[in-house]
């Protein structure tokens, strides 16, 4: 248990913090709704255009795909680095492992994921 102490500490300071935040912002933040604070806020100017909708699903496959591959980073990595000492059957695992990140990646392809038009 002792171990886990500084831990335990600093989720605490954390919670506390924004607890804190949130019971000020109620405390003190504005109370009236207005038409001017209602209005978009878009960096401190009018907003230049209205809004043209949602998103294009691209962008989220684009995202997906992204997060894909960057975690992908993170278990080959640390597999690079100790290469030798896990022997063989660590590096089929990683193959196979690979092979499905390529099999999804044809399969974004496939259906267009990449494609802006």
């Amino acid at each position: 248990m002792r171990e886990y102490i500084g831990v335990l500490l600093t989720a605490g300071f954390g919670l506390i913090v924004a607890l804190a935040m949130l019971l000020l912002s109620l405390l003190f933040g504005p109370k009236k709704k207005t038409p001017v604070k209602q209005e978009p806020f878009e960096c401190g100017m009018p907003p230049a255009m209205e809004t043209r909708g949602l998103a294009r699903v691209n962008f989220y496959f684009t995202a997906v795909l992204f997060v894909m591959f960057d975690i992908e980073i993170a278990f080959l990595y640390p597999w690079a680095v100790s290469f030798r000492e896990l022997g063989p059957g660590a590096f089929y695992a990683m193959g196979g492992f690979l092979a499905m990140l390529a099999a999804g990646l044809l399969y974004a392809i496939k259906k267009g994921a990449l494609e802006w038009d």
